[in-house]
């Protein structure tokens, strides 16, 4: 029997390989459902797969598809935190995840945000990924960046590798893509504001012009 030992631990250690990897190929393949019906505007706080921050009673509310692996979402994120400042409580601005299948780590991230989220640290995850998206982008395991990642922003490291295959935060970026395509989201960043689709570019000017246009309509209304 001990002569047989040496390749009873290689098949086991080779059965682990494979379930390891097994699991990693279907975080990074996770099928996003068929869109539905349009349910319209669905941007509100208390939506489970909405990452709100800004004022409860803000008189606009600046909803955004996005994908931490492209690089118009990234000028997009500091445009948007720009008008934040500017705007304060009178906006609420909400992330959703739409990862694209043209982005080979979109979907990791996307997870690692919302792994991130699951310990109160969505939008600091947020921040890392697109400050540093040109070095995970062009790496070939991104794992243990994020890893990396999550331990500089506070969370519990050993919780976070364990969300990141959790099939709950696998759920949320799924249910996130499959509303972005039941009101017509195809690329990022797609941005609404007030549930109205705006047209790029994305800047600091011209998000600026399509809020005060809404604050303009409403106070006409």
């Amino acid at each position: 029997m001990k002569r047989y030992l040496p390749f009873v631990i290689i098949v086991l250690v080779a059965l682990l390989a494979i379930g390891a990897g097994a699991m990693l190929y279907r975080a990074k393949r996770h099928p996003l459902p068929v869109a539905g019906d349009s349910p319209g505007f669905v941007g509100r706080p208390e939506d489970k797969t909405a990452h709100v921050r800004g004022g409860a009673n803000a008189i606009v509310t600046l909803e955004e598809f996005g994908d931490f692996q492209c690089p118009s979402c990234s000028l997009a994120a500091e445009a948007i935190f720009k008008v934040e400042k500017d705007y304060g409580p009178r906006l609420r601005v909400i992330f959703r995840n739409f990862p694209l299948k043209m982005h080979s780590h979109a979907l990791e991230a996307a997870i690692a945000a919302e792994a991130a989220g699951s310990q109160g640290r969505f939008w600091e995850m947020h921040a890392a990924l697109y400050r540093n998206q040109d070095a995970w982008s062009n790496a070939i395991v991104v794992e243990p960046i994020f890893e990396s990642y999550a331990e500089r922003i506070g969370c519990d490291v050993e919780q976070f590798k364990k969300d990141l295959r959790s099939p709950e935060v696998n759920r949320r970026v799924a249910a996130d893509g499959e509303l972005g395509m039941s009101r017509g989201v195809k690329n990022t960043p797609t941005i609404f504001i007030n549930g109205l689709e705006i047209s790029p570019p994305f800047t600091q000017e011209s998000l600026t012009g399509a809020i005060e246009a809404m604050i303009d309509a409403n106070k006409k209304s």
